[in-house]
């Protein structure tokens, strides 16, 4: 008996993506349809829908390195890290590509943390490599890691030592503070503003 072919348009619903997002896996060779009708129709089995849901072979999934600083003055700290994650995973073997952000890690806006999200929930990814939790995230590191193993992949910490650049938390403890100062208002919010000056006064004298 022959197996039930699906129109990409009624795939792509099947499997809650975009029609353009199985375009863009077929360029990358991470699905490929079963077959093309003569004007270019792109058509799916049962059997591959079938290996979407239970991540079977049909889906070629990456590893994805994730490395982050939270300023540009960290760029060289960056480039070490990018070599380090680099490094392990050529050892392990992986197929992999390297996201990178510049951003403050209790900001979850940000453009690279946003397509990993985005590709974990495609079910592109198996893995996702960082050097120290902190690089992924400052507070939240749990949901991530939940969020993956829904989507069945891992978050894999190459150093499980908790090690923080000194200048890097400073910041993002200036942050916080900027954010809740923002919210308050009258004594509470110059106080505010008079500690966050302070703080940078601090940070200028450390790094002179």
């Amino acid at each position: 008996m022959e197996e039930k072919l699906y129109p990409i348009h009624q795939f792509a619903k099947m499997i809650r993506v975009t029609p353009q997002t199985l375009r863009n896996w077929e360029k990358k060779g991470t699905l490929i349809p079963h077959c093309k009708s003569g004007n270019g129709y792109r058509y799916y089995t049962e059997t591959q829908y079938r290996a979407f849901l239970g991540g079977g072979s049909d889906i070629k999934k990456i590893v994805i390195g994730y490395c982050r600083v939270s300023s540009v003055k960290h760029k060289d700290y960056l480039e070490r890290q990018i070599e380090h994650v680099r490094t392990y995973m050529i050892a392990k073997g992986y197929s992999f590509e390297v996201i990178t952000d510049i951003g403050s890690g209790i900001n979850y806006n940000k453009k690279g943390l946003l397509e990993v999200v985005e590709r974990l929930a495609r079910q592109e990814v198996s893995k996702v490599v960082i050097l120290y939790k902190d690089r992924l995230l400052r507070f939240g590191f749990e949901r991530i890691e939940n969020f993956a193993k829904m989507f069945g992949a891992e978050i894999e910490i190459i150093d499980n030592t908790e090690k923080t650049e000194e200048l890097e938390l400073e910041e993002d403890l200036i942050q916080i503070v900027t954010v809740f100062s923002c919210r308050l208002q009258g004594k509470s919010a110059n106080k505010a503003k008079r500690m966050i000056k302070e703080l940078l006064a601090d940070d200028s004298c450390i790094e002179g």
